[in-house]
């Protein structure tokens, strides 16, 4: 059965296989302290054009996400957040179990606006009961959005100078980050983003990796005890070269990028296909997740031949679907999908 369920049910690419295995009789010090881990960290920081920017790598993105968070938050302090914002709505209240508020705002197609962080903040400070309420302490965003949709270098510029106006960390969320720096029309682009924010993580789980995320704090350093705190989160593995192995194969050639505009391509050829089809979409997304519109019958009937995503109803007889490539998706996946359209 073709799946374009998610981009994260797959394998590893064979160039990060094949750096695994080629050094599995090594032994390296443990917990990520290793010559593997920090080549995969120069190679990082030479991408980004910031040799001193501090890298830590997790397994996973809620697991980054949470941990990140809390490490950059005062007790009293919160997080905002666009309300279809990844950490609100798919992450089982993991922030919140940390014990920091989730602080939401409204969003524009999944996008966090200047304009109304801005006036969130003004706000904030202005309200002479501010100490009775949680403080903001950082911004979320995540690079694309939880619909596919991608901040402009612009727009990113704009609320990153409303955050350093009120003086509150960006961080960005990046699991699919590759996706949306490859992703058709973008002028965002690695040192850029790297260089708007204080801190973001490069997916690896999603792009080519069998598990891993790097964290990188660029205009703000880490919180001195990071890797305790990592450690307090479970966060910490002992054959911490695991993740520094495959990073520094994804980022050996340009592969890490090259896997993602191969998602793209895929995405686009798909796009196309429902296009000419008809069918309507949701949000117009550039990146390599495509929401498309369908009637239940013919969920019903493509159910029976590939695996999606239900997204939600978009009225009383039609749906929302979720259809995502990833750097794994083949020409005959999107063959197969047009055949049976």
């Amino acid at each position: 059965m073709v799946s374009f369920e998610c981009d994260y049910n797959n394998g590893a690419h064979p160039k990060v296989l094949e750096n695994l295995i080629k050094y599995n009789d090594a032994k390296p010090t443990p917990y990520g302290f290793d010559e593997f881990s920090n080549r995969a960290k120069d190679r990082i920081r030479e991408a980004i054009g910031m040799p001193d920017a501090q890298i830590f790598f997790l397994t996973g993105g809620t697991q980054t996400n949470a941990t990140t968070i809390d490490s950059m938050l005062y007790q009293y302090e919160g997080v905002i957040c666009v309300g279809s914002g990844h950490i609100n709505v798919h992450e089982a209240g993991a922030v919140e179990f940390t014990e920091h508020k989730i602080i939401t705002i409204p969003d524009n197609d999944g996008k966090m606006e200047a304009q109304t962080l801005d006036k969130y903040l003004d706000d904030f400070y202005h309200d002479g009961n501010r100490d009775h309420a949680v403080h903001p302490g950082l911004v979320y965003i995540t690079f694309p959005t939880e619909l596919g949709t991608l901040y402009t270098a612009r727009e990113l510029d704009d609320i990153y100078q409303v955050c350093q106006r009120y003086d509150i960390p960006l961080y960005i969320d990046g699991a699919r980050l590759g996706y949306g720096l490859m992703a058709e029309g973008s002028d965002v682009t690695l040192p850029y983003l790297a260089r708007h924010c204080d801190v973001f993580y490069i997916g690896g789980t999603k792009i080519g990796a069998l598990c891993g995320e790097a964290v990188v704090f660029t205009n703000r350093q880490a919180h001195k005890h990071f890797f305790s705190i990592q450690k307090q989160h479970g966060a910490v593995i002992a054959k911490g070269a695991l993740i520094g192995l495959q990073f520094e194969a994804l980022f050996t050639d340009n592969l890490y990028l090259e896997l993602s505009s191969h998602a793209i391509r895929m995405a686009m050829e798909m796009k196309k296909i429902f296009q000419e089809k008809g069918y309507h979409f949701y949000v117009d997304s550039p990146t390599n997740q495509q929401f498309i519109v369908l009637p239940d019958a013919e969920v019903e009937r493509l159910s029976q031949h590939m695996e999606f995503t239900h997204f939600g109803k978009a009225d009383k007889h039609q749906t929302i679907c979720r259809f995502v490539t990833s750097w794994a998706t083949t020409e005959d996946d999107i063959n197969e999908l047009k055949r049976l359209l």
